[in-house]
């Protein structure tokens, strides 16, 4: 069963067969309904930032509720230790599953490599800036991160364990480089100060709070909080697609 709060979306899966419900994080008895019977939750963390432990607490209970054998959530890298702002809801989110005594996989994704490869043309016209340092990001598609929890949903021997996902590790002057070897445009990163980044992205018509964000981000890239072992490759059994092959398709 596929559930969500906008069933056009999941019109797609219905069509293909797949049983749909309405669900909304927000709606504690949608989400009882949705639950009622189910072995296993696939729990997509929500993207409301600032509502997410709310939220999160309802579907928590609402599976404790409904007998879930086993919760598979998708949580952020180093959800337990990392300093980056959006983190924080996902620790709460794994405390409250832990506490609610449910057996759980946490799928502890790092960044998508879909971060990057949209702004190929802004890169070519105005360089790729940021505020990450050296710092290192084991982005990886979300096809991939995909296929990684499919497989957690269809193989036995995942119980109560934490994945860190992420693809092979690059810098940002590394990923300006890739671009400048494939477009045969020389491009070049420019590292900025976390304030100062954050005011080029307000510049440039994002929203302050989403600017923050993002910029925040680059910070706890710097600081080595998006950077992660194997675990993606082991998982799917083969090595992630790479930055150089994401660039190249988006091309």
């Amino acid at each position: 069963m596929a559930v969500g709060r906008d069933t056009d979306r999941l019109a797609d899966l219905g069509g293909r067969g797949v049983v749909t419900q309405l669900a909304d994080y927000d709606d504690a008895e949608s989400l009882q309904a949705a639950f009622a019977g189910a072995d296993q939750l696939m729990f997509v963390s929500g993207s409301e930032v600032g509502r997410r432990v709310v939220q999160h607490g309802n579907v928590v209970t609402a599976a404790k509720q409904a007998g879930v054998k086993q919760v598979v959530y998708t949580s952020i890298a180093k959800a337990d230790t990392s300093r980056l702002v959006l983190a924080a809801e996902h620790k709460a989110t794994e405390q409250l599953i832990k506490d609610a005594g449910l057996p759980y996989v946490f799928l502890r994704n790092s960044w998508y490599l879909e971060n990057y490869t949209p702004q190929l043309p802004a890169y070519l016209q105005h360089g790729v800036a940021g505020a990450a340092d050296d710092g290192r990001v084991s982005a990886a598609t979300r096809a991939d991160y995909a296929e990684a929890a499919a497989v957690v949903l269809t193989t036995e021997g995942h119980t109560n364990r934490v994945y860190e996902l992420g693809g092979t590790p690059f810098t940002m002057t590394a990923l300006a480089a890739e671009i400048s070897r494939q477009t045969g445009t020389t491009v070049s990163y420019l590292d900025l100060p976390v304030d100062k980044y954050t005011e080029l992205l307000v510049a440039a018509g994002v929203p302050e709070g989403y600017a923050a964000l993002l910029a925040d981000g680059d910070r706890g890239l710097a600081q080595g909080d998006l950077e992660v072992g194997d675990d993606l490759a082991k998982l799917l059994g083969r090595t992630p697609t790479t930055l150089a092959e994401a660039i190249r398709a988006a091309l």
